[in-house]
């Protein structure tokens, strides 16, 4: 089922499909749902698979010159009380992560079970928002060449050319995201809070899903951040996009994880 509910006056679409376990997938930066399209289709066997495009990205519209991370929550947790559904595993990738970590803030007795996949819970170093207030510029410069540059990079570099008809695909679905979704969403993540104490403290099963060769976030420090927990820790040997450059394995390692989240 695709549908659309409005959200301060604002059209957010979302999927559901199958029964059972509640599983929320968000996407990451530049994304959209259809991101999960291998992944519902497999944890929906056994699950409710509910699909969101956060605020600004996909058919969801634009909210406002700033999307934090709680905004982005907020919204979600919209849909699921629209959906009545009360209890959930999370799946976040990448910026989708940030909004998980933020929604186990703001309802942490809603959750069953959250996996970072190719995300973090540190916030933004200096040198990260320096990074960020340079892509806003550049954004708002020529946001079509800022995408076609962005995307690529997400790929461990040898899949730069393995994935390259996919990589076409995902940037063009991303040059339909307006410009001022894209400078909310980076001014969002820029000034998001470090969560790793609330990762670390909750009691519920927790999975970090890091890419070896992942060009954006650095693997040891996300060992670092598992390291004398109880939180899982999956390795796959290529980059940001696991759900591309690693699938099945993304795939197996999700659905053992949703079994463990009771």
């Amino acid at each position: 089922m695709s549908a659309i509910i409005k959200y301060k006056n604002t059209s957010v679409h979302y999927h559901v499909k199958g029964k059972g376990s509640v599983v929320v997938l968000l996407h990451g930066f530049l994304e959209n749902l259809n991101m999960w399209d291998a992944v519902a289709k497999e944890l929906s066997k056994r699950n409710k698979v509910v699909c969101i495009d956060l605020l600004g990205h996909g058919k969801s519209e634009n909210l406002g010159y700033i999307h934090t991370m709680e905004e982005q929550a907020q919204m979600v947790f919209a849909v699921l009380q629209h959906l009545r559904l009360r209890k959930y595993i999370f799946i976040g990738h990448s910026m989708g992560g940030y909004i998980t970590l933020a929604f186990a803030e703001l309802f942490p007795n809603r959750i069953k079970g959250l996996c970072l996949m190719n995300s973090t819970a540190t916030a933004d170093t200096e040198a990260k928002k320096i990074n960020r207030d340079r892509a806003i510029k550049a954004v708002k410069q020529n946001h079509k060449t800022f995408v076609s540059i962005a995307i690529p990079n997400l790929f461990s570099e040898e899949n730069r050319t393995v994935f390259k008809t996919k990589i076409k695909q995902i940037t063009e679905e991303a040059l339909e995201i307006s410009v001022q979704s894209i400078v909310a969403s980076l001014e969002g993540m820029k000034i998001r809070k470090d969560r790793t104490k609330l990762l670390k403290n909750s009691v519920y099963p927790k999975l970090i899903i890091i890419g070896k060769k992942d060009p954006v976030l650095n693997a040891d420090l996300l060992r670092k951040q598992v390291s004398g927990t109880t939180i899982k820790l999956i390795e796959f040997p290529d980059g940001h996009m696991s759900h591309i450059e690693n699938t099945n394995e993304l795939i197996d390692t999700l659905q053992s994880f949703v079994k463990t989240c009771k």
